[in-house]
């Protein structure tokens, strides 16, 4: 048994990942009262700890295979103040913290892209050199000393007590069959004393293969019955010689990225009202417009970032985008599916806090293809 713990959960999208690759979940740690009541719609309520992180008692667990979660990712994200490790809402101290005390086998975490950009690079290194060496005490008020510090016996390799070979990278899930242009920084550590090398999954699609299946062989037209927009009638051409230039006779090898169309095949269109079913999730939202930095998501491409939004308000990334122009909102049964939850899997609360869980959520798909590819590593005996 692959004993887990999340902590920073949410709705539960990595949790679900992770479940779906056999581990069993111990606990999972959440604050957001409504995160926790979809936890407990989902999971059984004993195992969910609606708490401050900075107050859980993480000594009550042991023998803790993994640790996982997603560290809030306002300080670091690209549309915040981006104020890093000086905004109070930076938890990956309490994230280390958990490692250092329960020392799993493994972690996974995930965050936004920003976390890689160059205003927080040192910041990021002492990230990873903290979550490599847990056990290192350290001892100074200013991190940029115990940076220093870790750094000096990173380069000297005399460190003779367990740590953790941490691997990092950014993923988009699109590239993981994910119907969703998202970008992440996922870091995995294994602890050194198991001796196991692992490097994170290829990538199984493409968008290559979306465009000749649309502009070569037109597969994707006739697999939804439809024809092509004027917008891709006028890439036609230019598409179909760029990649028969490229490819040849013949086609790219990965699958091709799946999109909104592809994913909501199936649906009816939205209701009005509840219907007293799995369609509770499936009601028009009215009032969607588009405008500058307002926009939606093509519905022959896959979505844009589900986004949590401002103040409780998604934005333009959100909406349909149809052929002819006009949008409207995503539903959340229609947004499930974007990041790959069951559809059996409720969210509780209104459409904007639903959209708010989902827009920080771990695509359940992504978080399975890498927990997979790990735990078949780590416990493959």
């Amino acid at each position: 048994m692959i004993n887990s713990l999340e902590i920073f959960s949410g709705a539960g999208g990595l949790a679900k990942g992770i479940e779906l690759a056999g581990a069993h979940h111990q606990a999972l740690v959440e604050w957001n009262a409504d995160a926790c009541k979809t936890l407990r719609k989902n999971y059984p309520p004993e195992i969910v700890f609606e708490t401050d992180i900075r107050n859980f008692q993480f000594s009550q667990f042991s023998n803790i295979d993994i640790i996982a979660g997603g560290p809030p990712c306002q300080p670091f994200s690209l549309g915040g103040k981006a104020k890093g490790n000086e905004d109070e809402r930076d938890m990956f101290p309490y994230a280390i913290s958990a490692i250092r005390q329960l020392m799993p086998k493994t972690f996974i975490f995930e965050n936004v892209k920003g976390l890689l950009r160059q205003s927080f690079a040192q910041y990021f290194k002492y990230i990873i050199l903290q979550l490599t060496y847990p056990q290192v005490c350290l001892k100074n008020k200013d991190w940029k000393q115990n940076l220093s510090d870790l750094e000096r016996i990173h380069a000297e390799d005399l460190y003779q007590d367990l740590k953790y070979n941490v691997t990092f990278r950014l993923l988009n899930a699109a590239d993981y069959g994910v119907p969703q242009k998202r970008e992440r920084v996922v870091i995995v550590g294994i602890r050194n004393d198991l001796n196991i090398s692992w490097n994170f999954p290829e990538r199984t699609h493409s968008e290559d293969s979306l465009l000749w299946d649309k502009y070569v062989t037109g597969t994707y037209w006739e697999k939804h019955n439809i024809s092509p927009s004027s917008l891709d009638l006028t890439q036609l051409s230019q598409q179909r010689e760029r990649l028969q230039f490229q490819y040849g006779m013949f086609p790219p090898t990965k699958n091709p990225w799946i999109t909104v169309r592809d994913v909501l095949d199936g649906l009816p269109n939205p209701y009005e009202q509840e219907q007293g079913n799995m369609y509770d999730e499936h009601i028009l939202r009215k009032g969607a417009k588009e405008y500058a930095g307002h926009t939606g998501s093509e519905i022959d491409q896959p979505s844009k970032t589900i986004k949590a939004g401002g103040h409780g308000v998604p934005g333009g990334e959100n909406m349909i985008k149809y052929p002819d122009g006009t949008v409207r909102y995503y539903t959340v049964l229609e947004a499930k599916r974007i990041q790959t939850f069951p559809d059996n899997y409720p969210i509780s609360g209104s459409w904007t806090e639903a959209m708010r869980q989902l827009g920080n959520a771990v695509p359940v798909r992504l978080a399975n293809v890498i927990a997979s590819s790990l735990f078949n590593t780590v416990f493959a005996n």
